[in-house]
């Protein structure tokens, strides 16, 4: 006999209970996994240091838009071989110019007394070498005076000797910093245009101060070219120092400074490098940004030195980049970069009589220890082949 099942009303409430539980734990389930998987993404992949807040007292216009950056340790340093002596990548610098300017102007003054067309070629030498047009007046007409007045006067001495007081030994070409382990906390703001070798240089500066015993923070401002954060990582890691980078690419810059400023302050390291973007593609952008990090990272300690990083082949186009860099930020130094013996040594000449600041550091190539303190006598020499 078949039998319907016909359900009351208690059969109903039940059966109704038990949809509501079924649905509910589905709906429960669901929320805690999307709750997890929040979690899951908003959790830093390394130890972050906190984003720094600025100050009660800072002007609205220089708080850094707070983004998430994290600091990348210390490890131990891949090279451990100590840098070349100054003596040494100095050699290395002259032996490169006598190859270019040097060897053309040797070629002009072996030939003894100078006529009309030894004046002409040597007036083009120094223009083709980026001496610069009012600098190469300069140096031909106290050449021309000196002889006049002594014509028994070598050329060449006499030329080294008015070159030498064009480029300037008195000017104090050191890095403004204390002795190692005085407790001075440093901040060191690096500038130039994109290409230029900005962040090698930075690293390679690192190499060098970590090798006198200075402990250094770097910090990777330029957060538009993930590949200049990574290039400074793994600068960081070779040199064995830590590095303050963003977790997010484009992100504020002045944040970045910041926060490597106030990660130096309070790992009471001597010196903090900060790697900055230049991008000249938009000028009134590029003095925002520079300003800004500037000021910024000012909040922490006034940056002892802005250096400018310039490309010593590009020649008058790099003395463009220098006004316009000039317009941004106090330059107190020149790094030039890529001299590499093709002739354009007279930009250091040029870009110290446009600036007024003085070339503390020359990049010889591509190699860890291609970074020369800048030594007068010996770059005049190496231009004359001496």
């Amino acid at each position: 006999m078949d039998v319907t099942w016909i359900p009351g009303d208690a059969d109903l409430v039940v059966v109704i209970i038990a949809a509501v539980a079924v649905i509910g734990g589905i709906f429960g389930v669901s929320r805690r996994s999307k709750g997890a998987h929040r979690a899951q993404s908003q959790a830093p992949a390394s130890p972050t240091a906190p984003t720094a807040t600025p100050t009660a007292d800072e002007d609205a216009g220089d708080a850094p838009t707070e983004a998430p950056t994290r600091t990348l340790p210390a490890e131990a340093a891949v090279v451990t071989e100590a840098p070349e002596s100054a003596d040494t990548r100095l050699a290395r610098l002259r032996g490169r110019l006598a190859g270019g300017l040097g060897a053309s102007l040797l070629a002009i003054f072996s030939r003894g007394s100078l006529g009309q067309d030894d004046w002409d070629e040597l007036e083009e030498t120094l223009l083709l070498a980026d001496v610069g047009a009012a600098a190469t007046d300069d140096i031909l007409d106290a050449l021309r005076a000196r002889l006049k007045a002594d014509p028994e006067a070598d050329p060449r001495a006499t030329l080294r000797a008015v070159l030498l007081e064009i480029v300037d030994p008195t000017l104090d070409r050191e890095l403004r910093l204390a002795a190692p382990g005085e407790g001075k906390y440093e901040p060191i703001v690096v500038v130039g245009v994109n290409g230029v070798g900005k962040t090698t240089s930075v690293g390679k500066i690192a190499r060098v101060l970590v090798a006198e015993g200075r402990s250094v923070v770097l910090g990777a401002a330029d957060t538009f070219r993930a590949a200049a954060a990574d290039q400074l990582e793994t600068w960081g890691a070779r040199v064995g120092v830590p590095v303050v980078r963003s977790e997010i690419d484009g992100a504020d810059p002045a944040s970045v400074a910041f926060d490597a400023a106030s990660r130096a302050r309070d790992d009471q390291a001597d010196v903090v490098l900060i790697d900055t973007a230049g991008r000249l593609q938009n000028k009134a952008g590029l003095m925002d940004q520079l300003g800004k990090i500037i000021r910024v990272s000012s909040k922490v300690a006034e940056p002892v030195e802005v250096l400018l990083v310039l490309d010593a082949t590009t020649g008058q186009n790099g003395m463009t980049q220098a006004k316009v860099f000039a317009e941004v930020a106090p330059i107190t130094g020149i790094v030039l970069t890529k001299m590499d013996g093709t002739a354009k040594g007279g930009i250091v000449v040029a870009v110290q009589r446009e600036l007024g600041v003085p070339v503390k550091l020359i990049g010889l190539g591509e190699g860890a220890d291609d970074l020369a303190p800048f030594d007068a006598e010996q770059f005049v020499d190496g231009l004359l082949g001496a």
